[in-house]
C-alpha cells in the first residue's frame, strides 16, 4: 500500500503526461478522475494542491491548473445571490435540512443551469486541468456525484480530478466511510487516478 505522499507524487507525474492532458488512451471517454484518500489525510492533500497551485503550472506542465474549492465556491455564489442573511434566518426558523434544500434550490444543484457548473465552465480555459476540492467541507449540502454527473454532461474539453476524502471503488463514492442509504445515491463512473 502506497503512502499518501507517494500517491501524490504519482499524481503529479501523471499531470506531466500529454496523454493525461489530452484525454487520450481512455477509450475516447472524457477524462474524469477521482483521487480518493483517507479523511485524516485532508491537510496533506490540501497542502500539495496549494503547492501545485502556487507553481507556474503553465510553464511546469504546459497547461493551466484550475482549482475550484466547492465549499468556497458555494459561499461565493450565495453571497452573489445575496441570500446569506435569509439563510441564517431560515436556519433558526426551519432547521438545517430546510436550509440545505434552500441552498440547493438557489444554486440549482439539480438543474442543468446549475450555478456551480456554469461558474466552473465559464472560468476554465481550453488548455487546462480542473481540480475539484472542498468535497468534505461542502458535505452533505452538495454531493460530489451530482457535481461530477452534471459537469460531465456539460464540459469535456479538459481532464477533471475530484479530490475525495473517502473511498471510490470505480462505481460509487463513499465519503468519510459512510455507506449510502440507496445504492444508486453515490453512483458515479470515473477513473480512479492513483490506486491506493
Amino acid at each position: 500500500m502506497k503512502t499518501i505522499e507517494e500517491r501524490l507524487d504519482i499524481l503529479e507525474e501523471k499531470m506531466r503526461q500529454e496523454t493525461f492532458r489530452k484525454n487520450t488512451g481512455l477509450g475516447n471517454e472524457v477524462g474524469y478522475y477521482v483521487f480518493d484518500y483517507e479523511p485524516q489525510q485532508e491537510l496533506i492533500v490540501r497542502e500539495r494542491v496549494n503547492e501545485l497551485t502556487k507553481s507556474n503550472t503553465q510553464l511546469k506542465f504546459g497547461y493551466q491548473l484550475m482549482v475550484f474549492d466547492l465549499y468556497e465556491l458555494m459561499l461565493q455564489l450565495l453571497e452573489e445571490e445575496d441570500v446569506m442573511e435569509d439563510l441564517k434566518e431560515l436556519e433558526e426558523e426551519e432547521g438545517t435540512e430546510y436550509v440545505f434544500q434552500s441552498i440547493s434550490d438557489v444554486l440549482r444543484f439539480d438543474d442543468e443551469n446549475s450555478l456551480i457548473i456554469h461558474y466552473i465552465m465559464d472560468h476554465t480555459p481550453e488548455d487546462a486541468v480542473v481540480f475539484l476540492t472542498g468535497v468534505g467541507k461542502v458535505f452533505p449540502i452538495l454531493r460530489s456525484h451530482k457535481i461530477l454527473n452534471n459537469l460531465h454532461q456539460m464540459m469535456n474539453h479538459c481532464p477533471v480530478v475530484l479530490f475525495f476524502p473517502g473511498r471510490y471503488n470505480g462505481d460509487s463514492l463513499n465519503i468519510f466511510g459512510e455507506a449510502a442509504k440507496d445504492k444508486n445515491e453515490n453512483y458515479y463512473r470515473a477513473f480512479p487516478l492513483v490506486e491506493r
